[in-house]
């Protein structure tokens, strides 16, 4: 139990895609952990990375989740800047309604940065799950975890 304040969705969006409720591309999952193209690309390759296990925040998190959460991020950053041959990489979490945080469900974006730098921030367009599913194949190619 925190004092953080996060944003209210019933049911979890992110639940309900690995639940497979909502269609949604997931690049990889275990047990623990799940990789998730988002349809909101702000960089090259834009994904998700969050436990499998509904955790509103990093504060909830275990250890164990913690550390493959990390790995997880490690591997899928690799993939995005090998596949992209991208010269940058953002990674960026969020905690609480004053941090931006918009699902409450711990998540990492992880983005290649655009050609100009950085990533895309405000409104962007969402993609269809056929153009998610485009991306999650070409990372596919270079993703590995153990």
């Amino acid at each position: 139990m925190t004092n953080i304040d996060v944003p209210v969705w019933d049911p979890c969006p992110f639940c309900q895609y690995l639940s497979g409720e909502r269609e949604y591309s997931i690049l990889w999952r275990d047990e623990r952990v799940a990789i998730l193209v988002t349809r909101e690309q702000r960089g090259k390759s834009h994904v998700l990375v969050i436990p499998t296990a509904h955790k509103e925040t990093v504060l909830a998190l275990t250890d164990e989740e913690s550390a493959r959460l990390m790995v997880a991020v490690r591997q899928v950053a690799k993939a995005i800047v090998e596949s992209s041959n991208s010269t940058a990489i953002s990674i960026w979490q969020n905690n609480g309604l004053l941090a931006d945080q918009k699902v409450p469900h711990v998540h990492f974006h992880v983005a290649g940065a655009l050609d100009g730098g950085g990533t895309r921030r405000g409104e962007v367009r969402e993609l269809s799950v056929a153009d998610t599913e485009k991306i999650k194949e070409v990372l596919l190619d270079f993703f590995s975890i153990d």
